[in-house]
């Protein structure tokens, strides 16, 4: 069973920064308690901004290991935590940085998760982000759902299930967010490319 309960916002939370920083830091994976509040309340890469506390973290975690989607590991210092979701969602490279994306930014346009996903997989083209996807959705228990256009918007976007099966209440509220934080969040997909070059400069 890929999801045995809808999961609420700080448990999709949690799990989103584990997929990441597998990918983007994996010499510091599993992740401390500390080190996993602090992703979680990253202003970068997050749709919405999250300010969690060591608590709000730490119930998310004990709810999700009931679950077995989080497993702890004793470190010689602190215990660490580490996701269980390749097993339980049969994830791959190119479904590993589709999920997180989705689960740490929200509904987005193939073109956005081409565009974000650089640093966690290198997608050949838009056709391979679609296929994942489409993977994702099959099966009794999918993963992602296409929401189609909505009012105003140019392209139909893609959304995760794990939080349930949005209503047209919970789109609606996602559009309203959606608009009122875009020019930020370019503004911060923007720095994010700027800082991975310079990144990439220093190390030529």
């Amino acid at each position: 069973m890929r999801l045995p309960r809808e999961l609420d916002p700080v448990e999709i939370r949690v799990l989103g920064c584990l997929l990441e920083k597998e990918l983007t830091t994996p010499d510091a994976y599993p992740l401390t308690l500390k080190a996993l509040v602090a992703a979680c309340n990253q202003k970068s890469s997050r749709s919405p901004v999250m300010q969690l506390s060591e608590a709000d973290v730490r119930g998310a975690l004990d709810r999700l290991h009931q679950e077995v989607l989080v497993w702890p590991v004793s470190g010689a210092r602190s215990e660490r935590w580490r996701h269980a979701l390749k097993r339980q969602w049969a994830l791959d490279g190119p479904t590993h940085a589709v999920m997180c994306l989705l689960l740490l930014r929200g509904p987005q346009t193939i073109g956005a998760i081409r565009n974000r996903a650089e640093r966690m997989h290198q997608f050949a083209d838009n056709h391979e982000i679609e296929t994942t996807l489409d993977t994702l959705r099959q099966g009794d228990e999918p993963l992602t759902v296409l929401l189609g256009r909505r009012p105003g918007q140019n392209e139909a976007r893609w959304m995760h299930l794990v939080g349930g099966t949005p209503d047209e209440a919970t789109l609606a509220s996602i559009d309203t967010e959606s608009r009122g934080s875009s020019l930020a969040q370019r503004v911060t997909d923007l720095e994010d490319r700027l800082a991975r070059l310079e990144q990439t400069l220093k190390s030529q």
